[in-house]
């Protein structure tokens, strides 16, 4: 292997550990997010585009490393986020779902501490989520939504630019142990 890729495979297993949260903590920052993602677009239609849900079930996915805690993480997430909305309920708890999975599945090859592969994944999971949201829309649902690309990349960039401090925040609530 090269240096590049032992810097961002897990090569030791202290840094493929579970991260562990206080259950107060795994409640309460996903509603934030929630009711972030609900509320403020209100107020400040320019941040409309932030999707803090999505990045807080990718968040807690990758930390936790583990396939079926990420799929009830995005399980969960999804369908509180549905419920809250004016959409079909389960659209996005569908969506979301994929996302907890794949993203915990990521974390058990890649070293998600890394800031660079936090962005990369940041942008990934969203273009990923929009991407199936507009899928199932349309097979589902047989809407016919519009995907641009442009605009879902452009916002990709954004959500990743703001995971890198979320995620550093949220670094900072894990439990010591």
């Amino acid at each position: 292997m090269t240096d590049y890729n032992d810097q961002i495979l897990i090569d030791n297993p202290r840094k493929g550990q579970i991260s562990r949260y206080k259950p107060a903590v795994m409640v309460l920052i996903p509603l934030g997010a929630i009711l972030f993602q609900v509320y403020v677009p209100r107020f400040f239609q320019s941040l409309s585009y932030l999707e803090m849900p999505l990045l807080v079930t990718v968040y807690f996915a990758l930390m936790r490393r583990q396939p079926i805690a990420g799929t009830l993480i995005g399980a969960a997430i999804g369908l509180m986020q549905d419920s809250l909305s004016h959409q079909p309920i389960g659209m996005v708890g569908i969506v979301k779902t994929l996302v907890g999975y794949f993203a915990a599945s990521v974390s058990l090859r890649f070293d998600v501490e890394s800031g660079a592969i936090r962005l990369i994944l940041g942008f990934f999971f969203f273009f990923f989520h929009q991407f199936f949201y507009w899928v199932l829309a349309r097979s589902l649902l047989g809407q016919d939504l519009h995907f641009d690309i442009q605009q879902t990349f452009l916002f990709g960039l954004l959500n990743a630019v703001v995971a890198l401090p979320l995620f550093h925040i949220l670094d900072k609530l894990k439990e010591r142990g």
